[in-house]
C-alpha cells in the first residue's frame, strides 16, 4: 500500500514513516517464497526400510515399521534382526510403495529455491528450515543442528547430487520444534552412515543405503529406489504421528533459478524481497531529495 504525500508542513515525513513501517513488516513476516513443501510418501509412509534389489542384515537390528523390497525379493538376516510390522517382498504393496517413493524422491529433488552448500561439511552447522543443495557429495562430521524455530511443520530438504557420508559418531540434532517427519535427505547416488551415527529424517537414495555397525535412524526411514539397503546392528524407527502431506506443486511451478532459504542470494537469482527493498530504497531517495530541495528553498522564501 502506498501513502500519498502532499508537499506542505509535513514534508516527506509521512512517506519516510510509511517506508520504515513497510520495511519492518516485510522483515517480520516469514517468507513463503522460500519455504520448502512437504513431499508425500503415499503408501511408502508405513515403511521404515524399503529397497529396490535386496535388504541384508547382520546382527540384532530392530526395524520399527514395515520392511519391503521391489522389484527384488531377497531379504536376509531376519532373524537375528527383527521387524515389528509386515515384510513385503516383491508383492503389490511393495510395488506401490516403490512407485510412491519415486514420486516423493522426484518432488524433493526438484524443489527450489535453495541454499548452495556444495563443498561444506554439514557438521557444526545450525540450519533453519529451507532447501539446501550439494551439487556433488555431502559429508557430515560431528553434529548438525536443525532449528525448527518453533514450527513443527517446518520442512528441511537436503538435495545431494551424489553420495552422502557420515563420519563415525556423527549426529543430527533437532531443536525448537523441528520434526523428523519433515526432514528429507534426497541422495542422488548412495548413502553411508558411519559407525555409531545418530541420524534423523527420511533418507531417500537413488541407489543404495548402508548403515554400518551401530548407526541408527531414530526416528526416520531408509528408502532406496534401485539398489540395496545393508544393515548391521542398527535401529530404524519410522516417525510417529506424522501428518500426511497435501499434494504439492510440481517443480515446474518454480522456473526461476534457485535463491536462498536463509543465506545470501545465489547467482542469477533475484527474490522478491530484494526487489521490495530496492523499491523502498528508491522511495527513500526520492523523499531525501524532496527534503534537500525544501531546505534550499527555505532561505530564499525567508528573504522574500
Amino acid at each position: 500500500m502506498l501513502t500519498v504525500v502532499h508537499r506542505g508542513r509535513g514534508g516527506p515525513a509521512p512517506l519516510l514513516a510509511t517506508i520504515a513501517l513497510a520495511a519492518i513488516a516485510m522483515l517480520a513476516t516469514p517468507s513463503l517464497a522460500l519455504a520448502a513443501s512437504q513431499p508425500n510418501l503415499g503408501t511408502a509412509d508405513s515403511f521404515a526400510v524399503l529397497a529396490g534389489s535386496t535388504v541384508t542384515n547382520t546382527g540384532p537390528t530392530v526395524i520399527t515399521g514395515e520392511l519391503g523390497v521391489s522389484p527384488g525379493a531377497a531379504v536376509t538376516g531376519f532373524p537375528p534382526g527383527t521387524v515389528t510390522a509386515a515384510q513385503h517382498k516383491a508383492d503389490a504393496v511393495a510395488l506401490q510403495a516403490k512407485t510412491d517413493l519415486v514420486t516423493a524422491y522426484n518432488n524433493a529433488a526438484g524443489q527450489t529455491p535453495f541454499v548452495d552448500k556444495t563443498g561444506q561439511d554439514l557438521g557444526g552447522q545450525n540450519l533453519t528450515p529451507g532447501i539446501y543443495r550439494f551439487s556433488s557429495s555431502a559429508q557430515l562430521t560431528g553434529t548438525l543442528t536443525l532449528n525448527g524455530q518453533g514450527n513443527s511443520n517446518a520442512v528441511f530438504i537436503f538435495q545431494i547430487g551424489s553420495t552422502l557420508t557420515t563420519a563415525s559418531n556423527s549426529r543430527v540434532v533437532l531443536i525448537n520444534g523441528a520434526s523428523p517427519c519433515a526432514i528429507w535427505w534426497q541422495v542422488g547416488s548412495s548413502a553411508t552412515l558411519g559407525t555409531g551415527t545418530t541420524f534423523q529424517g527420511n533418507l531417500l537414495a537413488l541407489t543404495s543405503i548402508s548403515l554400518t555397525t551401530g548407526a541408527n535412524i531414530l526416528p526416520g526411514r531408509a528408502l532406496a529406489r534401485n539398489g540395496a539397503v545393508t544393515l548391521d546392528t542398527n535401529q530404524i524407527t519410522k516417525p510417529a504421528n506424522c501428518v500426511a502431506a497435501s499434494p504439492v506443486t510440481s517443480a515446474s511451478a518454480h522456473p526461476k533459478p534457485p535463491v536462498t532459504g536463509g543465506g545470501p542470494p545465489q547467482p542469477a537469482s533475484f527474490p522478491w524481497e530484494l526487489m521490495l527493498i530496492a523499491g523502498l530504497g528508491s522511495l527513500g531517495a526520492i523523499a531525501l531529495g524532496w527534503r534537500l530541495r525544501a531546505r534550499r528553498r527555505s532561505p530564499q522564501q525567508a528573504g522574500r
